[in-house]
């Protein structure tokens, strides 16, 4: 990653000053952050496209962060989408997933390349139908080598679900259930809800009462893996002990959507996707939509950028739905009314803003300037409802805006 880059994450994530335990713990994360973090998004596009509600002549402004809720709001037939990221692995990852979507020869090499994920033959798909194609920034990004020198391409032929901070540390969290000799995949089998449940009251939630498990999740560092940086930490975990706070989650993730329909609860428990042709898959690996997004990838362009100066070089009234993800969380008062600041300016009339919280009451109240703010209208009963629904289960908050008049 050039230093300009490495630099304009330090200023999106770095908001103390570094001799602190504040500033240390996010320089730390921004240097974790500079490689990959997400292989799989954890915001549930179904739930996003009937935010947003997207429509015909509709501009997507979205953060990329694994590109697959990118390719999902195809299916909506929006006009176009704008994809930014911060992150060089991200920017990669959205350009090869783009490309792929084109180029690969039939829905059962799409499948095997970003469902399964770990098939040796798609290093020779992606030789023989996607690099001809991809740029070559992002070819050469594929085909460098990661901190154990491995070909970065190597990941889709070995378990790409694996790699990245998010794989990284679902892979240390099953390590620690292994030896109290519990295996998360046990949870998979269920037959139904109700076994769902007790499953995860028997085997996975005593984990949280374990001595080990609530001295390491009191570590904001712990939690780096799921790419929560030091002010989400605190936000997330609020006044109760972060262990009570993700045994909630995980319950919810596990208990609450019937695992036959929640492809993240298989990332959790299983460390990727289901096998099987009736495994859940998000929209855009779905065989029902595969010409669909293979017809529409080309509306979606990808920008190397932070979204807020990114929407500085845009004409007014130029977008009408924007996708934060969670990323305010990470932002200082200044950093938050700076960007709404271009969203304001940038929106077309009936503009709607979707974003998520790791507490759950929307962040933007005493923070934004009042006059700024008074511009959007929060749809809080919608927000409550979009949340208790995002199958990922890993946010406090869903939450919608939309421009006033």
């Amino acid at each position: 990653m050039s230093k300009t880059r490495a630099e304009a994450i330090d200023r999106a994530v770095i908001n103390h000053d570094g001799m602190t335990k504040e500033g240390l713990l996010e320089r730390a994360f921004a240097f974790a952050f500079r490689g990959l973090v997400y292989a799989q998004i954890w915001e549930d596009p179904v739930v996003d496209m009937e935010a947003l509600a997207i429509q015909p002549d509709s501009h997507i402004v979205t953060i990329a962060s694994g590109g697959c809720n990118v390719l999902s709001y195809l299916v909506a037939d929006p006009e176009r989408i704008t994809a930014v990221d911060l992150n060089t692995a991200h920017i990669a990852l959205n350009r090869l997933k783009g490309v792929a979507a084109v180029h690969l020869p039939d829905y059962a090499h799409f499948r095997h390349f970003f469902g399964d994920a770990d098939r040796a033959e798609n290093i020779d798909a992606y030789r023989t139908h996607i690099r001809p194609h991809l740029d070559e920034t992002s070819r050469r990004y594929w085909e460098g080598r990661d901190m154990v020198g491995r070909r970065r391409i190597t990941m889709f032929g070995k378990g790409a679900y694996k790699r990245g901070l998010l794989g990284g540390f679902i892979g240390a969290a099953h390590l620690v259930a292994k030896l109290y000799r519990i295996d998360p995949r046990d949870l998979l089998a269920a037959r139904d809800r109700e076994e769902q449940r007790a499953i995860f009251e028997e085997r996975l939630a005593p984990i949280f009462d374990r001595k080990f498990v609530r001295w390491l999740t009191d570590q904001p560092a712990s939690l780096f893996g799921l790419g929560i940086p030091p002010a989400q930490y605190d936000a997330l975990a609020g006044d109760a002990k972060m262990a009570a706070v993700l045994r909630q989650r995980l319950e919810r993730l596990a208990c609450d959507y019937d695992l036959k329909s929640n492809y993240f609860a298989w990332q959790a428990f299983g460390r990727g996707y289901g096998k099987g042709p009736d495994a859940p898959v998000p929209p855009y690996l779905d065989e029902a939509n595969y010409e669909i997004v293979r017809a529409r990838a080309p509306r979606v362009s990808v920008n190397h950028a932070n979204m807020t100066d990114w929407l500085a070089t845009q004409p007014d009234a130029s977008a009408d739905r924007y996708i934060l993800l969670d990323a305010q969380d990470w932002m200082s008062d200044a950093q938050l009314t700076a960007i709404w600041t271009q969203i304001s300016r940038t929106a077309r009339p009936g503009a709607r803003v979707l974003f998520r919280t790791a507490a759950e009451p929307t962040l933007l109240p005493g923070r934004l300037p009042g006059a700024l703010l008074d511009r959007w209208h929060y749809h809080a009963e919608e927000s409550l409802n979009y949340t208790r629904r995002d199958r990922s289960s890993i946010y406090g908050g869903v939450h919608l805006y939309s421009l006033r008049g």
